[in-house]
């Protein structure tokens, strides 16, 4: 592939990926099921391990302040909670309840159904290709995930893969 066809895909995905997580996010908000699409983001991320505010507000690209504020709603919802796990008070790591786990796992399935109803006219042929896509989309970007995260401590997790919704 040519640096230019690369740019092309590029140009692509940032033009496909928003759209599809809109229709996503505007069918959860329709079904009751999450009122901020980027809590279930949160959880997702909460669900592989838990980290520390500033970790999460560097990978979401927001403040602090604006970080605090949506643990401090999930936290009134019972879906995470905040734990020193030390000696230093000041490091407080935020991690994802039963009631949160289950709150994702309800939204994944709401996200996942519409996201079939939505493919289910694709033929076959459109399937396989579009499956192949997504499996190379997904190979390269857990390499680079995984090379990135070689750097941080690592926490044990479920190994559940989950949509990440913004």
């Amino acid at each position: 592939m040519t640096r230019e066809q690369a740019r092309e895909t590029a140009r692509d995905i940032l033009e496909i990926i928003p759209l599809v997580m809109r229709t996503v996010a505007a069918e959860l908000r329709a079904a009751g099921e999450l009122s901020a699409p980027a809590h279930f983001g949160l959880l997702s991320m909460l669900a592989e391990r838990p980290r520390i505010l500033t970790e999460l507000a560097s990978l979401q690209g927001v403040s602090l302040p604006t970080m605090s504020s949506s643990i401090s709603t999930m936290v009134e919802r019972g879906w995470v909670r905040r734990t020193a796990p030390g000696e230093d008070r000041r490091v407080v790591m935020i991690e994802v309840t039963t009631p949160g786990r289950a709150a994702l796992d309800r939204v994944a399935r709401c996200a996942e159904t519409h996201l079939a109803e939505v493919l289910a006219p694709l033929d076959v042929t459109a399937r396989r290709r579009l499956q192949r896509g997504l499996g190379e989309l997904h190979k390269v970007f857990s390499v680079r995930q995984q090379t990135a995260a070689g750097s941080r401590k690592s926490y044990r997790t479920s190994g559940k893969r989950r949509p990440y919704l913004p």
